[in-house]
């Protein structure tokens, strides 16, 4: 059976992240395993503990950081232990669902694609702070422009990939901009993306919603530069 490893980078997310594994280890895959590894970025609040207590519950890998590092590393922190054919990366505050996964995977039973990005610009009911949305839509135009790509929604969490492809792509990213290095890199490799559309859900900064406007502006130049 084929293995999907799920990343979970978890900072100070104590009142979703039992929900969001939870939900992870519940959603039925046809003929793919899970393999989930959840990434603790230094959490101060209680996040350590819950942890700690669903490991008695759920079968994941857990790692932690010894200070707060941001997305980029913790993904990078996981990579090195996943195990399954494709990577995808869950946030932890339920503004995906993986409910859209069976739908991302299904495209894989075509040769020709490689790599699935789950678009929240494709679905009519697009959600999103309107300069959030304007940000990622011209990221996302830049990234076309310069790389020849088609894509509508390069900053999704939602990015299915091959583990050795992954792998091999040399991140440096620490934050947030992980999202445009992979995708940069991806279409420099020559590489179809296939996108589809995904259900999103934000939550609003007094919720903790972390990404800033500052963190667009490193993503101009991540793309610029990797």
């Amino acid at each position: 059976m084929k293995k999907l490893s799920v990343i979970i980078p978890v900072f100070n997310e104590e009142k979703t992240i039992e929900k969001v594994i939870n939900t992870v280890w519940q959603q039925p895959l046809e003929n793919w395993e899970k393999e989930i590894i959840v990434v603790n970025d230094c959490s101060t609040d209680n996040t350590e503990k819950i942890l700690d207590d669903l490991k008695n519950k759920f079968d994941f890998i857990l790692l932690k950081h010894q200070k707060n590092s941001g997305k980029g590393t913790a993904i990078k922190t996981a990579l090195p232990r996943a195990a399954g054919g494709y990577v995808i990366v869950q946030d932890a505050d339920l503004e995906y669902d993986p409910a859209d996964w069976p739908k991302m995977l299904k495209e894989l039973e075509n040769p020709k694609i490689k790599v699935v990005f789950g678009s929240r610009e494709m679905n009519s009911k697009r959600r999103g702070y309107f300069h959030y949305v304007l940000g990622v839509r011209f990221l996302t135009f830049l990234t076309n422009r310069l790389f020849g790509g088609n894509l509508t929604d390069i900053y999704t969490c939602y990015k299915l990939i091959p583990s050795e492809l992954i792998k091999s792509l040399n991140l440096s990213s620490s934050g947030f901009e992980i999202e445009a290095e992979i995708t940069t890199k991806i279409l420099k490799r020559g590489i179809k993306i296939k996108e589809v559309p995904i259900n999103y859900f934000p939550r609003s900064f007094k919720e903790g919603k972390k990404i800033r406007i500052y963190d667009g502006l490193i993503g101009v130049w991540t793309i610029l530069t990797k």
